[in-house]
């Protein structure tokens, strides 16, 4: 199939690119650069250095290419900066999501795989969280990806050929197992490579924001699902997708792990004890996230292979140990 990838340059979506070509499916790339690495793209991959807002040039990319279906994953995704610059956000992400299905839609594009996110359920009451768990996004992130997933409903529905699958993700970590790509942000925010970053001394400390929560060991629990395992289950949805159908999904392993749990992993793994500071709690953050990723699993047969949380941390770890300035060292 020819796919194109939004988003290809980041690091979900270069993932996802490694994955599509070695499924031998026909690749080309859409990214704007602003946080994406050109270096994370194969050099003999189509590259369309495009903003998704771009409604015509994209148009004439997916004319030009004869794309048969799109994976969605252009977005900014940080919530404390979505909550400062929410208009940002809306722009970035719901509107660039109109721009892509109208261009779709001139090109005659007929099958999205989106990159959506299981903060579109904001804080449920109960646990495990389920693809009928009610959507109420807590910040403009959460709203912005909710959005999208409205407008391709909406769109759907006026267009029955159209198809799409939503997919829910969880905390996305590790890197490629091989060590050829891995995580790369400017700034980085999430826990497992701030954790690699002290262990190789390039941040002084790691702090855990909250240990009085009520959970077994005090701090916030959350399901981590590797990013190879989560491009895995986008192939297997665009494969599944037929003319019309609307498929949403959680992609987790099923299973929460506690920040305390992550820092033992790392320190494990990477063999070096670094310091670790305890803070006051973020507003608004859960106790505990974590998914019921059964229904994929009854309809598609597909679930998580990496649900030892050491194992991923040794994917990340084989990436930030060999690449310390990320993709500029590369």
């Amino acid at each position: 199939m020819k796919v194109m990838v939004t988003g290809g340059a980041g690091y979900i979506g270069s993932h996802a690119v490694r994955h599509l070509l070695a499924c031998g499916h026909d690749v080309v790339v859409l990214d704007n650069l602003h946080r994406g690495h050109r270096e994370a793209i194969p050099k003999h991959v189509p590259f369309e250095e495009l903003d998704v807002r771009q409604t015509e040039a994209l148009t004439n990319a997916l004319t030009h290419h004869k794309i048969e279906c799109v994976m969605h994953f252009a977005a900014l995704a940080y919530v404390g900066e979505s909550v400062t610059e929410p208009l940002k956000y809306f722009h970035n992400n719901s509107a660039g999501s109109l721009s892509l299905l109208q261009a779709m839609d001139a090109a005659g594009v007929r099958k999205l795989v989106f990159s959506s996110t299981c903060a579109t359920y904001g804080q449920p009451d109960r646990m495990p969280i389920t693809e009928s768990t009610p959507q109420s996004p807590i910040n403009p992130y959460g709203h912005s990806k909710l959005m999208t997933e409205r407008m391709l409903i909406d769109y759907a529905a006026a267009n029955k050929g159209f198809a799409f699958a939503a997919l829910r993700y969880f905390n996305v970590a590790g890197s490629a197992s091989d060590g050829s790509i891995g995580e790369d942000h400017e700034p980085e925010t999430h826990i497992i490579p701030v954790m690699l970053n002290a262990a190789l001394g390039k941040v002084p400390k790691v702090t855990v924001f909250g240990d009085d929560y009520a959970t077994p060991d005090g701090t916030c629990i959350r399901d981590y699902i590797h990013v190879e395992d989560l491009v895995d289950a986008h192939v297997e949805v665009m494969k599944a997708l037929k003319p019309g159908e609307q498929r949403f999904y959680n992609l987790g392993i099923g299973k929460g792990l506690s920040v305390k749990q992550l820092i033992d992993a790392a320190k494990k793994v990477t063999g070096v004890d670094f310091k670790v500071e305890m803070g006051p709690r973020r507003a608004g953050d859960p106790p505990m996230l974590y998914a019921d990723a059964s229904k994929i699993k009854n309809e598609l047969g597909w679930s998580a292979r990496h649900t030892d949380i050491e194992r991923t941390v040794e994917t990340a770890w084989r990436w930030f140990k060999n690449h310390p300035n990320g993709y500029a060292g590369a």
